[in-house]
């Protein structure tokens, strides 16, 4: 999935490939990595995306095609849901920062900017919806 997160990589692909069932895998796979198989692949994919908008001018969409997303659409509203800006705010950011990363290998500042997916997008969402955010609690009387 890193190599080629741009491809579609459903739960039944991936345990025919490793020579499980599907339960297992997906099971596995979370206990390994600590995500299930889809959000882990929506990390890589919007970690690419970022990489791209910080690293070439390509059109916006371009790059939410290349990055493996079907429309413009469902990019703009998940990179929003997990980075908490649109591509095109975070392009801007990006290049109008001065900093300089220095000899740093770029597989270290990938891992080093990697978007935070431990719940679900829709789950953000309720909570947003809610006023709950993160791990915020409120005591009921």
């Amino acid at each position: 999935m890193d190599g080629a997160s741009h491809e579609e990589w459903p739960v039944k692909r991936l345990a025919r490939v490793s020579g499980v069932s599907e339960a297992h895998f997906a099971r596995s796979f979370k206990q390994a990595f600590g995500l299930p198989p889809h959000r882990y692949l929506l990390t890589r994919r919007v970690e690419r995306a970022k990489a791209l908008l910080r690293e070439t001018e390509l059109p916006i969409t371009d790059i939410a095609f290349q990055t493996g997303w079907g429309s413009l659409g469902t990019f703009g509203r998940t990179f929003r849901d997990i980075t908490g800006e649109s591509p095109g705010e975070l392009r801007t950011r990006e290049q109008a920062a001065t900093h300089e990363h220095g000899r740093v290998p770029a597989c270290i500042l990938r891992a080093a900017m990697r978007p935070d997916l431990t719940i679900a997008v829709s789950e953000k969402r309720r909570q947003e919806a809610g006023g709950i955010h993160g791990s915020e609690e409120t005591e009921v009387p």
